[in-house]
């Protein structure tokens, strides 16, 4: 398999510099052009800003990469039929050449691989609504179970289920930490009716939880849960208001697997007159701005 690792994060990691995973579906599934190669090329700025190195990863052609040049990553936000790769798919997106965004689970797996211990995305997948019905559980959370990588999130997307999603982490032993908050953020929303199981206020409390979990061999990930910055969330009855009428077009249209976070996003946006984007944009930028700040403590 070709693993490719940038030459920028190669030295970095060599040198125990700071560096930090970012997902790719965010840029083939997440957003719209051209917001999808500005918002990409931002985050990354965002971490060098922190003074870390950034290292988007994805599946080009067959091959893995750890880190993307700029014209890379303009060229992944053009491509015109990516493949959504997830931990499942990755093996057969190698063997068939595929080209495509890399999710959380899969971004964990090859951060790891890697040696890379930070990764900042917008908000993990989770338990979806009506899984007594569909039994849709995202990859993510068995990830976040088995792979040795920090999250930095705005904690789960508002289409999931929030209650079930915080009780299976729970049951996998997954930390879930609010970063100065004792509420469990909703991606868009700074809220999410649900108390963060744990609380840390500073980039050197996560670095020192980080490396005690590590010393306790307790394996698996940790999730930091990031409210999106104030002035830029969206109140939860606005946000439940748009979810509600997504998911009945979604059921009416009979998108499900797969196919169902990308057209419930872009759905919301549109009911919410863009603010989702609006919102999606400055959090993801946010949680990598953290994300940096707490790999530079773990050097």
């Amino acid at each position: 398999m070709k693993f490719l690792v940038k030459k920028e994060v190669k030295k970095a990691l060599e040198k125990g510099l700071g560096v930090v995973a970012l997902e790719s579906t965010i840029i083939t599934h997440g957003m719209p052009r051209p917001e999808n190669w500005e918002t990409a090329l931002a985050v990354e700025n965002v971490v060098r800003e922190e003074g870390a190195v950034p290292a988007t990863i994805a599946v080009m052609g067959g091959e893995v990469k750890i880190g993307l040049e700029e014209a890379q990553l303009k060229e992944l936000a053009k491509f015109k039929s990516p493949r959504k790769i997830s931990r499942q798919d990755l093996a057969f997106a190698v063997s068939k050449g595929l080209t495509g965004g890399t999710t959380v689970a899969a971004t964990m797996l090859l951060a790891q691989r890697a040696g890379i211990g930070v990764f900042a995305t917008g908000g993990i997948g989770g338990v979806h609504r009506g899984v007594e019905n569909t039994f849709d559980i995202s990859a993510d959370l068995e990830e976040l179970a088995r792979t040795r990588v920090a999250v930095f999130c705005a904690g789960v997307k508002s289409i999931l289920d929030i209650r079930k999603t915080l009780e299976y982490l729970e049951t996998k032993g997954v930390p879930v930490i609010g970063y100065q908050t004792d509420h469990f953020p909703a991606f868009f929303s700074d809220q999410s009716g649900f108390f963060a199981p744990m609380r840390l206020d500073g980039p050197g409390e996560i670095a020192s939880f980080i490396k005690h979990k590590k010393e306790l061999d307790l394996g698996g990930g940790i999730v930091i849960a990031c409210p999106v910055p104030k002035g830029y969330g969206i109140s939860k009855e606005e946000m439940e208001k748009a979810l509600e009428f997504s998911l009945k077009e979604a059921e009416e249209r009979g998108i499900a697997g797969k196919g169902v976070t990308p057209f419930l996003l872009k759905r919301m946006n549109e009911h919410t007159r863009g603010n989702t984007l609006r919102a999606n944009k400055v959090l993801i930028k946010n949680n990598a701005s953290i994300g940096a700040q707490v790999s530079k403590f773990l050097v």
